[in-house]
């Protein structure tokens, strides 16, 4: 029906002549600062009388602009109007719908450097990050209308003599989405049109640091046609409309990706059974990590440091993939600790807008959280680079920092910063590396740096993660090519972005007929 998928390929900015295209697409994006985005309900238009102010974490003095703040009485609106566009989006033929998410990844496609400026006025990514964030959302909705069509040719069953037996898969309902801020177009876009595509309906709570990104998505979805309910917009805050979503006797799954504190909230209210509620809800959390790489004396040291410093500091090491943990062999400890270390300082911190390597992180909360955590830290272990903010228009800045010599146990070894903080830890062997990597209550990503081909099958083996990095950086997961999600209090491992991911909104039902 389609041509085969291939993810999107990624610019050069490098070459003036997309640096030029991207600087153009960030003026357009300017231009229009301030604007003001309302609720979207059965595709109609809402405002509220509350405002979700969003600002440039690069100068939060600039406002990027304003959506409406939904209210409890909005969201069983939102509710209502999912369940009344169900019926008719879950009737179409899977290849219908599918053309749907085609459509939609084709417009991201051409609007691709506009929402990828609008992150870097919005979430503070650079070129490279923010291109990427929307190559992967486009690859989402490419990838799941595939899936769809394939699911809807139907289950294979064993034949039975006398009897016409079939089993095929449905789609659940309405349920609501919770994405997070830091790839706030390619994992709402993930989170959405996978239940869609399926036949779903949803409600969308985008994140509050990031909702103008989540309104953009939503006029596509209103270009390429998807008829009113099957996606409801619908920012707010947790406290107020969050709990109303998940706890609603018909809402019929939720879709979460987050903090780990947050994600257990939700399963444990997911869980309880309301009056009026026929069904237990489907809960999935996607939650974070405290990502180890390994590196032993085979290693190619100078690709290991570099892939470290990669993997650590891209998007400012708010990726729950990111590289929090370096775990090097006594025997090359302190040659990798140099060259990270230089690595790390050689990176320059700016205003995403000039595409520095290190740009602001997400708001002050998180910059003020990072900091008291690097200032624990100095307690635990050695500061061997950066540590502290750096001012710059009022942003959210911190220096690349590294902590050397840090113990495994160490809160800073074990609790998720989510920022640009590395720490180094050395292990006996490769056992003691393991068993280090593997010591934290979080199972996302892991890489290992190795050219002994019996220590490489090993950590195919016992490095217990969801995504495993050998050779390479740990973060860049590729939709349809390596399926993401992880172990533990990593969450429940739904593989976002495989084959398997658009069976979890859907249930089979069997019909025999003797015949």
């Amino acid at each position: 029906m389609f041509e085969s998928y291939r993810p999107e390929p990624y610019s050069d900015f490098t070459d003036p002549a997309a640096r030029a295209a991207y600087e153009a697409a960030i003026a357009g994006v300017e231009a229009g600062l301030g604007v003001h985005r309302p609720l979207v309900i059965a595709g109609e238009r809402v405002d509220t009388a509350g405002r979700i102010e969003s600002l440039n974490p690069s100068r939060p003095s600039q406002v990027i602009g304003t959506v409406a703040a939904a209210t409890a009485a909005d969201a069983e609106a939102a509710i209502a109007a999912a369940w009344d566009a169900f019926g008719g989006w879950a009737a179409l033929a899977a290849e219908e719908r599918a053309r749907y998410g085609v459509k939609l990844a084709a417009l991201m496609r051409r609007d691709k450097y506009r929402l990828a400026a609008l992150q870097t006025l919005e979430a503070g990514k650079n070129y490279a990050e923010a291109e990427a964030d929307v190559c992967e959302a486009l690859d989402f909705s490419d990838y799941y209308a595939r899936v769809a069509v394939h699911l809807g040719g139907g289950v294979p069953v064993a034949p039975y003599p006398g009897e016409e037996n079939e089993s095929h898969l449905l789609p659940l309902g309405a349920g609501v989405v919770i994405p997070p801020w830091n790839f706030p177009l390619a994992i709402l876009t993930g989170m959405t049109l996978g239940p869609v595509m399926a036949g779903n309906t949803v409600v969308l709570k985008p994140a509050s640091a990031t909702p103008l990104i989540g309104a953009a998505f939503m006029d596509l979805v209103e270009e390429a046609g998807f008829p009113p309910g099957v996606v409801n917009f619908l920012p707010g805050s947790g406290g107020e409309v969050g709990d109303v979503l998940v706890d609603h006797p018909r809402t019929r799954f939720i879709n979460f990706t987050g903090s780990k504190e947050v994600g257990l909230r939700i399963a444990e209210r997911s869980a309880r059974v309301h009056p009026g509620q026929k069904w237990m809800k489907r809960a999935y959390m996607e939650m974070g990590g405290k990502d180890g790489l390994i590196v032993d004396e085979t290693a190619d040291l100078d690709a290991a440091a570099a892939d470290a410093v990669r993997s650590a500091y891209g998007f400012q090491g708010q990726k729950c993939s990111a590289c929090s943990r370096l775990i090097l062999l006594d025997g090359v400890y302190d040659e990798v600790l140099e060259r990270v270390v230089a690595g790390a300082a050689a990176l320059g911190v700016g205003p995403a807008v000039a595409n520095h390597p290190v740009g602001p992180v997400i708001t002050a909360a998180q910059h003020e959280a990072i900091l008291a955590e690097i200032e624990s830290g100095r307690g635990e272990a050695e500061l061997l680079q950066g540590g502290d903010p750096v001012d710059l228009d009022g942003g959210y800045f911190i220096e690349p920092t590294v902590f050397g010599g840090v113990d495994p146990e160490a809160r800073l070894a074990q609790h998720e910063i989510f920022g640009p903080v590395l720490s180094v830890i050395r292990a006996r062997d490769f056992d003691h590396a393991l068993e280090i990597a593997n010591g934290t209550e979080y199972g996302l990503t892991g890489g290992l740096h190795s050219r002994d081909r019996s220590r490489i099958e090993r950590a195919r083996r016992e490095f217990y993660v969801g995504n495993l990095y050998i050779n390479r950086k740990i973060t860049g997961a590729l939709v349809g090519v390596q399926p993401f999600g992880g172990f533990n209090m990593s969450g429940s491992n739904a593989k976002a972005g495989g084959p398997d991911y658009l069976r979890l909104f859907m249930e089979m039902k069997t019909v025999a007929e003797r015949m």
